[in-house]
C-alpha cells in the first residue's frame, strides 16, 4: 500500500514538474518574441526617419540649385551693343540704346555712366546718386533692349558735337561699376550733340526712359 501511494506521488511531481516547465518555456518565449516584435518596430520607425531627412536634404539641395541656375547676372561688356540716337527739336533728347546679344538674361543697375570727350566727371544722373536702398535693376532679356535718354531741349542741354562716349555699368553700389566701353562717333559715321544736361536711369521702355525725362512720349 505505501509503495503504491509512493507511485501515485512520483507520478504527480513529474507531471507538475512538466507543466511548470511548460508555462516557464512559453512566458520565456513570449517575452522573447516581444522584445523582437520592439526592436523590429524601433528599427523600422528609425529607417523611416532616416528616409524622411535624407529625402528633405535631397529637395533642399535641388531648390539651392534651382536658385543657383535661375540666378541673373549682371550686365557685362562681352554680351551687350550700344547705340546712340538724338532726335532734335524744342523736346529734343538722346536716346541711349542697350541691346543684350547673349543668351540669358542680364541686369542693368541704375543708370549708364558717360564721359564724352574724355571729360573728367561722367554725365549727372536725372534722377539722383542711389544707394544701397534705392538700387534700381533691370531684367534685359536675351535679344531684348533697356533705354536711358539726354534730355538736350535748350541751347545748353544741346551743346557741341561729341566725338567719343566712355560708357562704364553701375552695380548695386554706387560707387562701382562693372564693364566699360568706348563709343567712337566719327568711326561709325555717327553724330550727337550734349551739354550740360543729365542722364536718366535704364528703363525697359523708351516711352518709360522719356517719361522720366519729361519728354512727352508722342514726340
Amino acid at each position: 500500500m505505501t509503495a503504491h501511494r509512493s507511485r501515485r506521488r512520483s507520478a504527480a511531481y513529474a507531471a507538475l514538474a512538466l507543466g511548470l516547465c511548460g508555462t516557464l518555456a512559453l512566458t520565456g518565449c513570449n517575452s522573447h518574441s516581444k522584445k523582437s516584435k520592439k526592436h523590429s518596430s524601433s528599427s523600422s520607425h528609425k529607417s523611416k526617419k532616416h528616409k524622411i531627412a535624407a529625402a528633405g536634404g535631397a529637395a533642399a539641395a535641388g531648390a539651392g540649385a534651382g536658385a543657383a541656375a535661375h540666378r541673373i547676372r549682371d550686365c557685362r561688356p562681352d554680351n551687350y551693343k550700344i547705340r546712340f540716337a538724338q532726335q532734335s527739336g524744342p523736346q529734343g533728347y538722346v536716346t541711349v540704346t542697350f541691346f543684350n546679344s547673349s543668351s540669358t538674361t542680364c541686369r542693368l543697375h541704375n543708370a549708364p555712366r558717360l564721359r564724352f570727350d574724355n571729360a573728367a566727371k561722367p554725365l549727372p544722373l536725372l534722377q539722383g546718386e542711389p544707394g544701397l536702398m534705392d538700387d534700381t535693376k533691370v531684367d534685359v532679356p536675351s535679344k531684348g533692349k533697356a533705354y536711358a535718354v539726354i534730355p538736350t531741349g535748350t541751347a545748353a542741354a544741346k551743346g557741341t558735337r561729341k566725338k567719343t562716349a566712355h560708357i562704364e555699368f553701375m552695380t548695386n553700389r554706387s560707387d562701382m561699376t562693372i564693364g566699360q566701353t568706348d563709343f567712337p562717333f566719327d568711326e561709325k559715321n555717327d553724330h550727337i550733340s550734349v551739354g550740360t544736361t543729365k542722364v536718366t536711369n535704364w528703363n525697359g521702355l523708351l516711352s518709360g526712359a522719356k517719361l522720366a525725362a519729361k519728354i512727352r512720349t508722342d514726340s
